[in-house]
């Protein structure tokens, strides 16, 4: 039996003229130091999304605040790079999924790093839209059923561009599959036992029940 979850998207509120409005529009960070390739991507996702830009990682930060839904971070950019400004967002507390969108292929190094996509240059529309859909959609699950695709999105990651032999001679991606199977397994059971309409509201309360064992 597959896990159900219900989609649903924050509402943010934006201000025009000095009156505040409800925006059913999640919204989006595009941080970039190249403003042609940022303004693109702002242009693929202002259809479905509140889209603000920031052209490098210092820019990114004055801009940052509680609507951010979701930022789309390059990690090769002048004066602070991209790991730099995730470290930043993560230790100020945003509550935003993050992906990186960069030419840098992944190494083992992204394990402890703590974005839920890593998504490798050059990036087609359809391929952007897409994880902008999957992350909008994460932000309303348990904080536990987060970390478990953040997890799952880097072993994909790794697994998408190291060969076999490399793989199998890191012991943090010996760990990091240890972590995914057994909360694969964790979130099945979870799954398994509880009929459709109860498992989202069993999924907030997912975390303290790990927490227990």
């Amino acid at each position: 039996m597959k896990p159900m979850w219900s989609i649903c998207v924050r509402r943010s509120f934006t201000q025009t003229n000095g009156v505040s409005r409800v925006s059913d529009e999640p919204t989006v960070l595009v941080v970039d130091d190249e403003p042609e390739l940022a303004d693109l991507y702002g242009v693929w996702l202002r259809e479905s999304y509140d889209v603000r830009t920031a052209y490098g990682g210092e820019e990114a930060i004055d801009a940052f605040d509680s609507d951010i839904d979701v930022a789309l971070i390059d990690r090769l950019m002048p004066r602070m790079a991209g790991d730099e400004l995730l470290s930043h967002v993560r230790s100020a507390g945003y509550d935003c999924r993050v992906s990186i969108v960069t030419a840098v292929e992944p190494d083992f190094d992204i394990i402890e790093m703590g974005f839920d996509e890593y998504l490798v240059k050059p990036v087609q529309r359809a391929e952007l839209r897409e994880v902008l859909e999957a992350l909008t959609t994460r932000s309303e699950y348990d904080e536990r059923v987060q970390e478990f695709f953040s997890v799952a999105s880097k072993r994909a990651a790794l697994q998408a561009r190291k060969n076999e032999e490399e793989l199998r001679a890191s012991e943090a991606y010996a760990e990091l599959t240890a972590e995914f199977e057994r909360m694969r397994a964790e979130l099945q059971r979870t799954a398994d036992r509880l009929r459709p309409r109860d498992f989202e509201a069993e999924m907030r309360k997912l975390s303290p029940a790990v927490g227990d064992d």
